[in-house]
């Protein structure tokens, strides 16, 4: 009954795949598209990786909801929720830090520490092409 509010995701306001009037890629603003975001997983364990966190998630807001009642996993589904819209200008890389404090993940290091370095991102922009599209001005 309730379940399936427990584990719904809210969008992040983000520079996803953008189409324009005419049905193209706008890539100015989303970059260039990625066959490898196309393709399906090769392998069956690949799904299951992919999807480690959101189950990892799913099974520690069912223990909690056993444990400590509804209260508790919505309560913290809402703080993770504002922690998620805290955000830099839509040019600036955000690191997410209140969301990794949250999550407990602010003490490990990981791969995506090392190996995604913002600074090395192909996703650059005009900054204020992109204020004005967040404002809706455009």
């Amino acid at each position: 009954m309730l379940t399936g509010l427990l584990f719904c995701s809210v969008p992040v306001t983000g520079m996803g795949q953008q189409v324009g009037a005419y049905g193209v890629q706008d890539t100015l603003r989303s970059g260039f598209s990625s066959v490898k975001n196309e393709l399906l997983p090769s392998h069956a364990l690949e799904l299951s990786e992919k999807n480690f966190q959101l189950n990892q998630d799913k099974m520690n807001f069912s223990n909690l909801r056993n444990i400590q009642g509804l209260h508790a996993p919505l309560k913290l589904q809402m703080e993770y929720r504002a922690a998620r819209q805290i955000q830099r200008l839509p040019f600036l890389q955000s690191s997410h830090l209140a969301l990794d404090t949250l999550k407990g993940n602010d003490e490990s290091i990981s791969f995506e520490d090392i190996l995604n370095d913002p600074s090395q991102s192909e996703m650059v922009g005009e900054p204020h092409i992109m204020m004005e599209y967040k404002l809706g001005l455009m």
